[in-house]
C-alpha cells in the first residue's frame, strides 16, 4: 500500500503525462464540465449555508444515488435520472421541512427510504460494478457531449433563476420571520431554491460521487465566510474556490488515474483551513 501511495505521489508531479492527457477531448469535456460545476456550487454555496441547508445538501446528492440507480436499472441516462432523483428529494425537503426543528429529521427520514431503494435497484440492474462505483465516488470523464450541453443548459437555467430571486431568497434565508411579515413567498422560494440544490448536487454526483459532494457544495462557501460576512463577496470567493478545488482536482488526478474526488476533497479541505487561519488571524488583529 505504501509503495503505491508513493507511486502515486511521483505521479501527481509528472507534468508531461498531464499535459498529454489535457489534449484528449473526455479530458477537455471533464474539466469544462468541472469549471460549470464549480460556478454553480461557488453560487449557490453560501445560501445553502445561510439556510443551514448543509445536512439537506448531503440528503440531495444521496437521493441522487436512488434516481441514477433507477436510471441504469431501466436503461437510461444516469445523470438524467440523478437529476431527477435530486430535484425529487430537494423538493421533499422544501414542502415537508419548512420548520427548522423540524427539517432534520424529515432530511433523515426520506434519506434513509432512498438509500433503501438505491440498495435494492442497484442488486437489481446490470451487473456492471464500474457504473454502480462511480455513482458513490463520481466519474467526470464520462460525462460526454451530451452531459456536458444538459449541464451547460442547466447552468444557465439555474444562475438565471437564482440571479431573479437572489434578493427576496437573501432575505428569506437571513430573517424568515420578518420576511413572512413583509409579504416574501417564503415557501415558494424554498421549493424553488431546492429545485436549483437539487439540480447542483445531481451534476454534482458526477464529478465527485454521491458520497462526497459536500466538498464542492459546502466546503468552498464555509471557506468564503471565514473571510468576509459580505453575501456578495462570499459569492465570488466560494466560486474562485470550487473552481480551484473541481478543476484542479482533476488536473491532478490525471497523471496518477486517481479518483478524481480524492483531490476535489483535498483541494477543498486545504482551502477551508487556510481560510479559517486568515480569518482567526483577522479577528485576533481586529480585538
Amino acid at each position: 500500500m505504501i509503495d503505491r501511495l508513493s507511486d502515486v505521489l511521483a505521479k501527481v508531479t509528472d507534468f508531461a503525462t498531464t499535459a498529454d492527457l489535457l489534449s484528449y477531448d473526455f479530458v477537455q469535456q471533464a474539466i469544462l464540465a468541472a469549471a460549470l460545476l464549480g460556478l454553480l456550487a461557488g453560487a449557490i454555496g453560501p445560501l445553502i449555508i445561510s439556510r443551514q441547508m448543509s445536512f439537506a445538501v448531503h440528503g440531495t446528492s444521496e437521493l441522487s444515488l436512488t434516481g441514477a440507480a433507477a436510471a441504469l436499472l431501466a436503461g437510461i441516462g444516469v445523470g438524467l435520472g440523478a437529476i431527477i432523483g435530486s430535484v425529487v428529494a430537494a423538493v421533499l425537503f422544501g414542502v415537508l421541512g419548512t420548520k427548522a426543528r423540524e427539517r432534520d429529521s424529515v432530511i433523515a427520514v426520506v434519506l434513509s427510504f432512498g438509500l433503501g431503494l438505491s440498495v435494492l435497484f442497484l442488486w437489481l440492474g446490470p451487473e456492471r460494478a464500474g457504473s454502480k462505483f462511480s455513482l458513490l465516488t463520481g466519474q467526470v470523464v464520462s460525462v460526454g457531449y451530451d452531459g456536458l450541453a444538459l449541464l451547460a443548459v442547466c447552468t444557465v437555467l439555474v444562475l438565471a433563476t437564482l440571479a431573479v430571486v437572489y434578493r427576496p431568497l437573501l432575505f428569506a434565508s437571513s430573517d424568515p420571520e420578518v420576511a413572512v411579515a413583509r409579504g416574501v413567498p417564503v415557501r415558494a422560494l424554498s421549493i424553488v431554491f431546492a429545485v436549483m440544490l437539487g439540480i447542483t448536487a445531481a451534476f454534482g454526483v458526477q464529478i465527485v460521487g454521491a458520497l462526497l459532494v459536500l466538498a464542492l457544495l459546502i466546503t468552498p462557501a464555509a471557506a468564503a465566510a471565514q473571510l468576509t460576512a459580505n453575501p456578495v463577496r462570499a459569492t465570488v470567493l466560494a466560486v474562485i474556490f470550487a473552481e480551484i478545488a473541481a478543476v484542479g482536482g482533476i488536473i491532478l488526478s490525471l497523471a496518477p488515474g486517481v479518483p478524481v474526488s480524492t483531490f476535489v476533497t483535498t483541494l477543498s479541505f486545504t482551502i477551508y483551513l487556510v481560510c479559517r487561519l486568515i480569518g482567526a488571524r483577522r479577528r485576533s488583529l481586529a480585538s
